[in-house]
């Protein structure tokens, strides 16, 4: 659900979220909803860092209707960069505010998800999330003793993360990790990142299918070394390259992880990364259509 409750303001960046969004979703054949929010931006900055009671009802009316509607759901921590500007200054604040979140959510059902910070970078890293992590899992076990709980690694969860990637050993942890890459392709056009790739890349080529099978065998690897089956918890590419393109895109990334027993999550619905066209209200079937899923092992 991109660019809807991670915003500063809910509507900010695109349109807001609408109870019809979870009925529509489920009979379009998807069984779950990633849900960014920005508890950072609703929260105090001194302790005891409460979260703002309007925001975080809004919050859960919104996680209510999407279990209402048949669908699973995760609560994703996101755009708290202050965690990873400055861990340590930061790590007693994230703690607290994942302590109210899981307070405010222990009897929902066992279909909700906590993520606990979308795309760590920078001074947040695979050497210190460990200690924070497990910290905060401590605090969310207080109230949610077999919640699962999604974990990602450093430089924005990407692919390579997982090689250094330590969980803390807990049966009810998953990994994830986030695939937009070649960005030249997934990005280009998008005035977000500097520098903006320009416009006109194109993905299929042989050296294309051969570097995303080279990233099989890393989540693969990962498998092999922990025992913990991951899931992509976003991929995608930006609204603005031609929907043929994309489609072929979001085709082959969500098949290609599948065939190896691993789950996605596709950015975005009506924001950004387009997969409903909010003009008609439809899907864009020529993308959703080739959207593969899996059992996972």
């Amino acid at each position: 659900m991109g660019n809807q409750l991670e915003a500063e303001n809910e509507g900010d960046l695109g349109r807001a979220i609408r109870d019809s969004d979870f009925p529509f979703i489920r009979s379009g054949g998807f069984s779950t909803v990633r849900i960014p929010i920005r508890f950072s931006g609703h929260a105090s900055s001194s302790a005891p860092y409460t979260i703002n009671a309007s925001f975080m009802a809004r919050v859960e009316h919104v996680v209510n209707t999407a279990s209402a509607a048949g669908l699973n759901v995760i609560i994703d921590m996101h755009h708290y960069d202050e965690i990873s500007e400055d861990p340590q200054g930061n790590r007693a604040r994230f703690v607290a505010m994942w302590r109210q979140i899981a307070q405010r959510f222990q009897n929902a059902p066992s279909s909700v998800w906590f993520e606990l910070l979308n795309e760590p970078k920078d001074q947040l890293n695979n050497t210190n999330l460990l200690e924070i992590y497990t910290e905060t899992l401590a605090a969310i076990r207080e109230t949610n003793v077999s919640r699962y709980v999604i974990m990602g690694g450093q430089r924005t969860s990407d692919i390579t993360s997982l090689a250094t990637l330590e969980l803390p050993n807990d049966p009810y942890v998953i990994p994830t990790f986030h695939y937009y890459l070649p960005l030249e392709f997934t990005h280009q056009g998008a005035d977000w990142i500097s520098p903006t790739p320009p416009m006109g890349t194109t993905w299929g080529s042989d050296e294309d299918y051969a570097r995303l099978n080279n990233h099989l065998r890393l989540a693969t690897n990962y498998y092999t070394r922990t025992g913990r089956v991951p899931f992509v918890g976003e991929y995608g590419a930006v609204q603005q390259i031609p929907t043929s393109e994309r489609a072929t895109y979001y085709g082959a990334v969500s098949n290609a992880f599948a065939s190896i027993g691993i789950q996605s999550c596709a950015w975005s619905y009506v924001n950004t990364f387009q997969l409903r066209d909010d003009s008609t209200g439809r899907w864009i079937t020529e993308i959703t259509d080739l959207i593969a899923t899996t059992t996972t092992r």
